[in-house]
């Protein structure tokens, strides 16, 4: 087995206070969208385990919770890496859990052929790996408990793929991005499928698309006048995970897409079936 976890006592330096809340575990929580998020969520009522590489921007963030009322626990670790991976999927299936939040994510850009190989297996160790596992080892508790939930960030660029890099899209010519968009579009597939399985459940699953977003990520390279605050995806991606929706596009306002999507799969899946060949691929 890849990723082994266990129920491990980890979260005694909570007391009997951090028992009082339900549990939610960010990744990328140390700034952009997991930091917004990690305020969203000590407002409503959680505390927090939160989850990034930067063990001092960790530390700030878990003293700013405390305004909110939630108590946190920090794990620094690289989850681009086997062995920090591992220690976050151990916590996770620590069985205390209400609320996984897989944030964490790296850009990778670039053309394909060209990247190099060990940084080609840690962007997808985190950008595609990192998400299933994770959500493994706290599936089993919630479950028990009939009541939880994964929220999973992929993003816009994953509905790239038959778009061209040229001419620019809103502006902004799109990058190499053959390994990022795989893993997102793996994500997002990942998240719905795992929806249809957990209905009915009392656990839900929803994943979030966000476009540019002004924040660090990849060098701070999206932070550009029409681009989101991660304050606003935070906002969006909670209220869409409490409304049950299994898709959150935060600056889409076009949902009518979403159908059309859902109904296109349908078809394709439908036309595809059978034991005749295509009638352009009989000559």
């Amino acid at each position: 087995m890849l990723y082994a976890y266990q129920a491990l006592d980890m979260h005694q330096s909570f007391g009997d206070a951090f028992m009082n809340r339900p549990i939610a575990l960010i990744t990328g929580a140390s700034s952009g969208i997991g930091a917004a998020l990690a305020a969203v969520l000590a407002k409503e009522g959680y505390d927090l385990v939160l989850v990034a590489r930067r063990k001092d921007r960790l530390a700030t963030l878990a003293i700013e919770m405390e305004a909110f009322g939630a108590k946190s626990e920090t794990l620094a670790a690289d989850l681009s890496e086997r062995t920090g991976l591992q220690r976050a999927v151990d916590r996770a299936g620590a069985g205390d859990i209400d609320l996984l939040v897989s944030n964490a994510g790296v850009s990778a850009y670039g053309p394909f052929a060209e990247i190099d190989q060990a940084e080609l297996e840690q962007a997808w160790t985190l950008n595609a790996d990192a998400t299933p596992v994770l959500t493994r080892a706290v599936l089993p508790a919630m479950l028990d408990r009939g009541r939880g939930g994964v929220i999973t960030v992929a993003s816009n660029l994953a509905f790239s793929a038959g778009v061209s890099a040229t001419p620019a899209v809103a502006g902004r010519a799109l990058p190499k991005r053959a390994l990022y968009v795989g893993a997102k579009a793996g994500t997002i597939a990942f998240t719905r499928v795992l929806a249809t399985e957990l209905a009915d459940t009392g656990v839900g699953a929803t994943v979030v698309c966000p476009g540019l977003v002004s924040s660090e990520w990849n060098g701070g390279a999206s932070q550009v006048p029409n681009a989101m605050t991660p304050q606003n995806v935070a906002r969006a991606a909670w209220a869409s995970f409490s409304r049950g929706e299994v898709m959150c596009f935060p600056g889409l306002e076009a949902v009518a897409l979403l159908d059309q999507l859902a109904e296109t799969e349908r078809l394709i899946m439908g036309g595809n079936l059978g034991s005749d060949l295509a009638a352009r691929y009989r000559d």
